[in-house]
C-alpha cells in the first residue's frame, strides 16, 4: 500500500520516530553526563572544568556537524543520517567504558559521540517535520520533542542507579548497547517530504488543496529563502542571538545540577532527580506550547518561555544555597515549563520565518552561532566553580542571559520575512522555487 492511500497521515509516523531519536540523542549527549561527573573526576583526578569541557566541545561539534549536513537533509532526507548516527552514537557511548585519559574523554564524548547524536537528533527530525507539517507544525514538533523531556525524566536516575550498582565503566557500555537497539528501527520511518509520495503537508487531500485550503503550505514553500538570502536579513542574526541566550542555561544546568546539589549537601539520588523534576512539566507542556504556537505569535511565546527559564534559574540558586527545599522543587518545576517551550518555539519560528523548502540549509547555518554561544556556558561555569568554589554568581549570570533573550523576543515581533512586499529577496526565491 502506498503512503498516499494510508488512512493515517504518514507525517505522524515521523513524529513517532522523532520522539524516540531525540530521547536517545539528547539523553546520551546531555542527560546522563551529570551522573558520571563525580565518580570519573574522583578516579582520574580531573577538575570539573576539564570534565565539562567535553560537552562544551560537543556543542561546537554539534553545530558544525549540523552545518555540514543541513543542505543534504533537504536533498536526501533524514534516513541515511539516522542509520549512520545510530552506529556512531552507540559505538562512542560503549567505548567510553574503556577510556583511561582525559584526551580520550574529550575525543570520544566531545567529538565522536556528539557527531552521532547530531545525526539522529533535533536538526534531522525537525527539518523533516518542518516539511511534512505547516499549519500543524507547532504541535508536531512539540510532540516529537516530548521524547527529550521523557529522557530527562527517566535517564538521570537510571544512569545514576547504573553507576552506583555496576560502576561507571559498565554503565557506559550498557547505555551504548541500548542506544543502537532502540534507535536503528526508527530510521525506516523517516521520509524526505510529502511531495515525494503524492501527499501534501498536514495531510491535506488534493481536493482540499484545489479548494484553497492548503494556501499556508503553498505560501510557505513558494516564499522559502535559500541559505544565502536568509543570511542577508537582520532577522537571521536576531534569532541567532536571542536563541543563543535562551539556550545557554539549559546546557549548563543539565551538566551542573548534580554537582550543584551534592555540594550543598543533597544526596546523589535527590540531585539526579532534579533534572527529572524539571522534565516532568516539560513533558506535558510541550503539546500545550505547540497548540499555542499554532494559534498565537510564537515570538511573544518564546519571550515568555525565556523569562520563565531565567527567573527559575535564579530561584534555584538562592533556594539551594539556603536549603529551602520547597523552593528548590518549585524552581526546577518552573524551569521545566520554560524548557518545554524552547524546542517547538525555536523550530517553528525558524521554519515560519524562512520557509520549508531550504529549511535544513538555513537552520543548520544558524547552529554554529547559537551552539557556539551555549558551548561556553558549561565550561565557564565550571571554571568559575574551580576558582570561586561555588556556582552562584555564574548561574545567576546565565539566568540574566535568559531574561535578555526574553526582552529581545518580546520587543521584536515583526513577521515581515515572508511577505513579498516587505522583502525584495522573496521575488528571487520565488523564481528559483518555480
Amino acid at each position: 500500500m502506498s503512503l498516499a492511500t494510508n488512512r493515517i497521515y504518514y507525517g505522524y509516523w515521523i513524529v513517532v520516530a522523532g520522539f524516540v531519536t531525540q530521547f536517545i540523542a539528547v539523553g546520551m549527549a546531555n542527560y546522563v553526563v551529570g551522573s558520571f561527573m563525580i565518580p570519573m573526576t574522583e578516579e582520574f583526578g580531573w577538575t570539573r572544568a576539564e570534565f565539562t569541557a567535553s560537552r562544551s566541545l560537543g556543542q561546537i561539534v554539534m553545530a558544525f556537524t549540523g552545518f555540514m549536513i543541513g543542505a543534504q537533509i533537504d536533498r536526501f532526507g533524514g534516513r541515511p543520517f539516522i542509520i549512520a548516527g545510530a552506529f556512531i552514537l552507540a559505538g562512542a557511548t560503549f567505548s567510553l567504558g574503556s577510556i583511561t585519559t582525559l584526551v580520550q574523554w574529550w575525543l570520544i564524548n566531545g567529538i565522536i559521540l556528539t557527531v552521532g547524536a547530531a545525526l539522529i537528533g533535533n536538526l534531522v527530525i525537525n527539518v523533516s517535520l518542518g516539511k511534512w507539517f505547516v499549519e500543524r507544525r507547532g504541535r508536531a514538533v512539540a510532540i516529537a520533542g516530548m521524547g527529550i523531556s521523557l529522557g530527562g525524566i527517566v535517564l538521570p536516575p537510571i544512569a545514576t542507579w547504573l553507576v552506583d550498582v555496576f560502576g561507571w565503566r559498565a554503565s557506559w557500555q550498557i547505555l551504548g548497547l541500548a542506544t543502537v537497539i532502540v534507535t536503528l528501527p526508527m530510521a525506516g520511518l523517516v521520509k524526505r517530504r510529502p511531495e515525494d509520495f503524492q501527499l501534501h503537508p498536514d495531510g491535506k487531500s488534493q481536493e482540499e488543496m484545489d479548494a484553497g485550503h492548503g494556501a499556508a503550505a503553498k505560501a510557505d514553500f513558494e516564499k522559502s529563502m535559500t541559505r544565502a538570502q536568509a543570511m542577508r536579513t537582520s532577522s537571521f542574526y536576531f534569532l541567532v542571538l536571542a536563541f543563543g541566550l535562551f539556550q545557554i542555561s539549559i546546557t549548563t544546568m543539565l551538566i551542573q545540577t548534580i554537582p550543584l546539589m551534592t555540594d550543598a549537601g543533597y544526596s546523589r539520588l535527590v540531585a539526579s532527580s532534579m533534572i527529572s523534576i524539571a522534565s516532568v512539566p516539560a513533558f506535558p507542556s510541550k503539546p500545550f506550547w505547540g497548540d499555542l504556537i499554532d494559534k498565537y505569535n510564537p515570538k511573544k511565546l518564546a519571550a515568555l518561555g525565556a523569562a520563565i527559564s531565567g527567573l527559575s534559574v535564579i530561584l534555584i540558586v538562592f533556594s539551594v544555597a539556603y536549603r529551602i527545599d520547597a523552593l528548590v522543587y518549585a524552581g526546577f518545576l518552573i524551569m521545566g515549563i520554560g524548557w518545554g517551550g524552547l524546542l517547538p518555539l525555536q523550530e517553528v519560528i525558524w521554519a515560519t520565518s524562512f520557509g520549508r523548502r531550504y529549511l535544513g540549509s538555513v537552520r543548520s547555518t544558524a547552529m554554529p552561532f547559537t551552539f557556539g554561544m551555549s558551548a561556553f556556558g558549561p565550561i565557564l561555569v565550571a571554571y568559575y566553580y574551580d576558582v570561586a568554589g561555588n556556582y552562584n554568581l555564574a548561574l545567576i549570570a546565565l539566568g540574566l542571559c535568559n531574561l535578555a533573550s526574553a526582552l529581545m523576543l518580546f520587543r521584536n515581533n515583526d513577521t515581515k520575512t515572508l511577505h513579498t512586499r516587505d522583502n525584495p529577496l522573496i521575488s528571487s526565491v520565488r523564481d528559483t522555487a518555480g
